[in-house]
């Protein structure tokens, strides 16, 4: 969540590991408050039967400490039942509550830079948030009655790849309040972004970019935001696979550049740089897109803090910053017979031409980072084949209707 006014962004990491899994030493749930100026706050308890979450929508939470615990109170650690404002207030000392659009917690930990995540492993931090979230872009076209699509084509609704990833909310407005190390942050309509990752682990190695704060693009009708990603992911017969994307919601419709649509390359430093093209030519749309984040490793070093692993539990595995400098251009293709390609529409502008941001999120992790990191999606053959099918069903309808 993004504060535009005050340049100042919030991020809350929720995280659950090895659920139920009496045998496992890394059972935890937890939370991470990343705030201003880098920092952030961190809270867990290895008891993860607490933890409670929604199966067919957006719910879930965790109660670390009540306000003089009662029989009543109990009974509420094992329920999946979210809580009122009043009984929140009144019952909890200490926990998180995200609902589809309203999302609550008073986080009572320490500083996640230093020591454990366990209570009493590090200097002793608070954080409080309260607001109300409205949707201006799931996944997809935002126009009423059009069905969201899976973050990754359809193949990853099903348990194909490893790790799975959603986004669910690409754009939204919050309204609320933070209170964050003393200081309270009133605000209104602010840029809000949401997603989730599950399954055994993250990719070895990723990185990650998103924005939807850019200058002139958030009034109503002329919402911007793009979302990027790319990493080393597992796929099934113990293989792996180079693969990336890059997203734009603007305007109410989709530009999603995808391998199985088109081309889609990276390059992204060890820290400090990220460049990622894309370029679509199958579906509705085609286009080009170019994004370009970057910040001063030497006056933004980014914040390091912890991810859930497999064999590790939750260790330090990656690195942001939600300062980056964000440059965005969208381009509309039209087919070139000369050149038997889609090119830039000519004599038209841009549909983006090089929206900016200061208040851009960028992400590297796993790893090693020895050197940077040139590539282009790598999409097996058969994925790619099962991933165009919709298209090439669209297209042969299309055919024989005229």
């Amino acid at each position: 969540m993004t504060l535009t006014e005050e340049n100042v962004s919030f991020a809350f990491i929720v995280s659950i590991e090895d659920p139920e899994q009496d045998s496992s030493p890394h059972r935890l749930a937890c939370i991470q408050v990343v705030g201003p100026d880098d920092e952030y706050l961190v809270q867990a308890d290895a008891d993860d039967t607490k933890f409670w979450a929604w199966k067919y929508q957006q719910g879930l939470g965790y109660i670390f400490d009540y306000k003089n615990k009662t029989e009543s109170d109990c009974v509420l650690d094992r329920s999946s039942t979210a809580l009122s404002k009043e009984d929140w207030q009144h019952h909890v000392e200490s926990g998180f509550q995200i609902l589809p659009l309203h999302l609550m917690g008073q986080i009572k930990g320490h500083d996640g830079s230093q020591g454990g995540v366990m209570k009493g492993q590090g200097i002793p931090g608070e954080c409080s948030f309260d607001m109300s979230v409205d949707p201006v872009a799931g996944w997809g076209d935002a126009d009423p009655g059009v069905t969201q699509k899976s973050t990754g084509g359809w193949l990853a609704s099903f348990a194909v790849f490893e790790p799975h990833w959603q986004v669910t909310m690409a754009d939204g407005r919050a309204t609320g309040t933070v209170q964050w190390k003393n200081r309270t942050y009133n605000f209104k309509n602010m840029p809000f972004y949401a997603e989730k990752n599950w399954g055994k682990a993250l990719p070895s190695k990723w990185y990650w970019t998103q924005c939807n704060s850019f200058d002139g693009y958030t009034n109503p009708g002329n919402e911007l935001s793009v979302t990027a990603g790319g990493g080393i992911r597992q796929v099934p017969f113990g293989q792996q696979e180079s693969l990336g994307m890059v997203s734009v919601h603007y305007q109410g419709k989709f530009y999603e550049a995808v391998p199985w649509t088109g081309t889609m390359k990276w390059q992204v430093s060890q820290w400090g740089y990220w460049n990622l093209y894309g370029k679509c030519t199958e579906g509705e749309r085609k286009f080009e897109v170019n994004i370009t984040y970057t910040v001063d490793p030497r006056e933004t070093p980014g914040l390091v803090f912890r991810a859930p692993t497999p064999n590790e539990g939750m260790v330090y595995f990656c690195r942001d910053t939600f300062d980056a400098n964000v440059t965005l251009s969208l381009w509309e293709l039209d087919w070139d017979e000369q050149a038997q390609d889609y090119i830039r529409t000519a004599n038209k502008p841009p549909l983006i031409d090089q929206a900016t941001s200061t208040q851009g999120g960028a992400e590297v992790g796993g790893g090693p980072w020895w050197d940077d990191w040139n590539n282009d999606s790598q999409l097996k053959r058969s994925f790619k084949f099962m991933l165009q099918l919709p298209y090439k069903v669209r297209n042969l309808v299309r055919r024989n209707n005229l």
